[in-house]
């Protein structure tokens, strides 16, 4: 995913995401690290996003611009319109994503297959899902309206097969805060995401490690997935 800017044009700051604002203007920068308490996790999402035009100075003291060409997201569709427009859209695709991490959880405690201290781990990790849900349904009903909680369905078949599933769902929920970033408009649902996303990844670098996978799968930056590559993945745990 990426943010993009030609060469000597600037982009239209009415069209910019929260993301891209935050890169142009040092002023938002430092209030959205006062919000966040994390200047570097600003960092990591704009080279994850690609939405950092680097201008640097050359041995001769002349300004430079990279003439990386890059795709505007800002002005794209986030894929989650059904869920309703700009950022009510986004925090309510998040919202059904936390729904279905923390009805998983509920159901992986109940299933009996983990017992000591793996049980008490994923337990931790469900009540992160349920923070996370009451959070943005609080944000979508302050935006308009949250989400209906979907009615769900896991298989949990034996504990290898679930822990690999905890560690796929984790990865995607991790991938697809990321994809969202550079859309969303308001710089407080930015923060709010970016918190969010942060405690997925961290739940995605455990389960990793107890399957038996590399903690970063994808190297030193995450890869985003747009929510049309998350939906179809998680569509079949969605009974109604």
């Amino acid at each position: 995913m990426s943010i993009t800017r030609q060469k000597g044009i600037d982009q239209d700051p009415a069209k910019k995401g929260a993301l891209q604002r935050l890169a142009d203007d040092p002023v938002s920068r430092r209030k959205f690290v006062a919000v966040t308490g994390s200047g570097s996790a600003l960092t990591l999402f704009l080279a994850a996003c690609g939405g950092d035009d680097d201008e640097s100075t050359n041995t001769s003291g002349e300004s430079t611009t990279s003439t990386t060409e890059e795709t505007s997201t800002a002005a794209d569709t986030s894929g989650t319109e059904m869920f309703g427009k700009g950022d009510l859209g986004i925090v309510n695709y998040a919202l059904t994503l936390e729904y279905l991490e923390a009805a998983f959880y509920v159901d992986v405690a109940k299933s009996g297959l983990f017992k000591g201290a793996e049980l008490t781990l994923l337990k931790q990790f469900g009540a992160n899902e349920e923070a996370h849900v009451g959070a943005l349904e609080q944000t979508a009903n302050s935006l308009g309206k949250a989400a209906p909680q979907p009615k769900t369905e896991f298989p949990l078949d034996d504990a290898k097969s679930v822990a690999m599933l905890a560690a796929t769902v984790e990865n995607v929920g991790a991938a697809a805060y990321l994809g969202q970033a550079a859309l969303i408009e308001s710089e407080e649902v930015l923060a709010a995401a970016l918190s969010i996303h942060t405690v997925e990844a961290r739940h995605a670098a455990v389960l990793n490690m107890l399957v038996g996978d590399p903690i970063t799968p994808d190297g030193a930056f995450a890869v985003p997935m747009s929510a049309e590559e998350v939906l179809p993945a998680v569509s079949d745990f969605i009974v109604s």
